[in-house]
């Protein structure tokens, strides 16, 4: 059930309203009315907001109470017109928001307005926020690619669902045979903050430079993997099952791991990039951007650069649900957001179920963008070549690695690791010759503008 928290007067013996002044430095101005929730199961209470001193920053506060579930989703809206429309964007958002929060007092939430809403204004105010015992997959544009006719088919048809959701989440044959796609929220360019603060929990304190805080322009729109590509859509294209994880009972939507870079994209012209962007055509990707109707030319893996956008969703914390470790062992944030070592991770059998080793698809919550499996499950390969030392411009845009190195990039973590392994900001590497098991990928789809 959702328990939305609306600003005035409400209906039934919940009913509280606060209005509080908030001014955003000369660009934002107004008056968030503030109020109690009325639905009956989750419920939210004691919504407070205030704009931090001399900054673009709106701290809210709220507390919530469900009595039959571990974690809620929690939401907010923002309106600039008294409540009448909820359409000022809050995407940039930090704290105890998105799926997997845990109920409990003095919850809390730091809107960037700055980020969001720069140059407005309004003396209307309002901001509304909701909490769901139920996880509903987030409304986007998604584009879908069906590859259930098998690795000698012509063609793979192409088709796009635009403001769609599949609700509390995708069913098998989007784990199997049909490969699914997320269009990112918003229009480019894409701004963000790539790396990682040097005192968050779990980062090498040895290792000054590796995540190294830069600011990132991505100047394309981009359709990401809502999965990791599993082991039989791999199997629909290239006819093989390479995974070392084989329990032949429940591999179809596992992770397909045991592939290198080279299968891919190709050890041929698959090896150009960053020169150029072409592929060996038996490659996976080859075959893909052959066989798609209407074709895909620019599908491919993401750059580290757009794997991390896509993981953070708009967050700047060490998990991409809006916090930080607590442990760089087994931790309770990590533990809502994919398989490691704590999760089942630990057991690591060729024919294990899938209460160890690699996770099926899906299993764990996803970000606030919709995209499962960025912590832990399989290490994925990026485009980008490893840097050594890594040692990033301050601003950079569209980034695509060095000229050449030894190393492809892998990010992610996997299900062998502990939870600072499965970090947002983690950066590792691999030979583009070396199938692991526990290294897969998910798909990247740059859009022309």
């Amino acid at each position: 059930m959702v328990s939305p928290l609306y600003g005035g007067e409400l209906p039934g013996p919940w009913r509280e309203s606060v209005t509080m002044h908030v001014r955003i430095a000369c660009f934002l101005l107004g008056w968030l009315a503030l109020g109690l929730a009325w639905a009956a199961d989750p419920v939210v209470s004691g919504v407070q907001a205030c704009q931090r001193a001399g900054t673009k920053l709106v701290d809210i506060s709220y507390d919530v109470v469900d009595e039959d579930s571990v974690t809620v989703s929690v939401g907010i809206a923002i309106s600039s017109d008294g409540g009448a429309t909820w359409t000022v964007p809050c995407t940039h958002c930090t704290g105890d928001i998105g799926p997997g929060r845990t109920p409990g007092t003095g919850r809390s939430i730091i809107w960037d307005a700055g980020a969001d809403w720069n140059g407005q204004w309004s003396d209307h105010m309002r901001v509304e926020v909701s909490a769901d015992d139920a996880y509903t997959v987030p409304v986007g544009d998604y584009a879908v690619i069906d590859v259930s006719a098998g690795p000698s088919a012509p063609s793979y048809p192409v088709s796009y669902m635009l403001g769609f959701s599949p609700g509390s989440g995708w069913s098998d044959e989007y784990k199997t045979t049909r490969i699914v796609l997320r269009r990112l929220p918003g229009e480019p360019p894409y701004v963000f903050t790539m790396g990682s603060p040097p005192a968050e929990v779990g980062r090498d304190p040895q290792n000054t430079t590796n995540e190294a805080q830069h600011q990132v322009t991505l100047t394309q729109a981009l359709y990401v993997g809502v999965f990791e590509v599993t082991q039989q859509q791999w199997e629909r294209v290239m006819g093989t099952w390479p995974s070392y994880h084989w329990n032949e009972s429940v591999r179809h939507g596992r992770p397909v791991e045991q592939v290198s870079y080279n299968d891919i994209r190709g050890s041929s012209a698959g090896s150009g990039w960053p020169a150029n962007s072409a592929v060996d055509a038996d490659s996976f990707i080859g075959r893909l951007r052959a066989r798609t109707n209407p074709p895909l030319a620019g599908l491919d893996l993401p750059t580290e650069a757009q794997w991390e956008f896509a993981c953070r969703a708009g967050t700047t914390t060490a998990l991409n649900n809006g916090t930080n470790l607590t442990a760089t062992t087994e931790d309770t944030n990590m533990s809502l957001l994919g398989r490691y070592f704590y999760t089942g991770g630990w057991g690591e059998a060729q024919d294990a179920g899938l209460e160890n080793a690699t996770a099926k698809v899906g299993t764990y919550l996803a970000n606030a963008w919709g995209l499962f499996d960025m912590h832990g499950n399989v290490m994925e390969w990026c485009l980008d070549w490893w840097e050594q030392p890594y040692r990033p411009p301050p601003t950079v845009t569209d980034p695509r690695g060095p000229a050449w190195y030894l190393n492809r990039v892998i990010r992610g973590g996997h299900f062998h690791n502990n939870a600072k392994g499965c970090r947002s900001a983690l950066r590792s590497s691999a030979s583009p010759d070396y199938p692991r098991n526990y290294t897969g990928f998910r798909l990247a789809l740059p859009v022309a503008q």
